[in-house]
């Protein structure tokens, strides 16, 4: 006995799986971008810098932000140096690696700016840049 043979089926695909991965990942990219437009809500004028160059992935970073009068800030919440310190150590406990980027205002004082580097290599920061506009 010969089997007989059956005309092949055609193929389908499921798109509703597809669909809803499509809207998944466009409202988890909504959401973080609007997360990052937050933490840089806060008016700073930043520093011009002639070598300035924006790094080729700035995913994962937390924005410290320091106003002219030295006042930190972890996105647009006022810190003082010791909350800034257990924020960063607890960032890097909950989502390691620590990434930081640093928006200072051009009248920002030395001194602070030295404190937050300094927070930063205490609680294990793997990379720190810093904002400033290209000249």
């Amino acid at each position: 006995m010969i089997p007989k043979r059956r005309a092949p089926e055609n193929a389908k695909i499921q798109m509703t799986p597809m669909i809803d991965m499509t809207f998944l990942l466009l409202v988890f990219f909504m959401v973080t971008s609007k997360i990052t437009k937050e933490q840089k809500k806060l008016e700073i004028k930043l520093p011009t810098a002639a070598t300035a160059k924006q790094p080729d992935d700035l995913s994962g970073r937390d924005i410290i932000n320091i106003d002219a009068n030295g006042q930190l800030y972890t996105g647009d919440t006022p810190v003082d140096l010791s909350q800034l310190k257990r924020y960063l150590k607890q960032r890097l406990i909950d989502y390691p690696p620590l990434k930081i980027s640093v928006r200072a205002d051009g009248k920002t004082p030395a001194k602070q700016i030295k404190e937050v580097m300094r927070a930063a290599a205490e609680a294990g920061a793997v990379e720190v840049v810093f904002s400033a506009y290209n000249k």
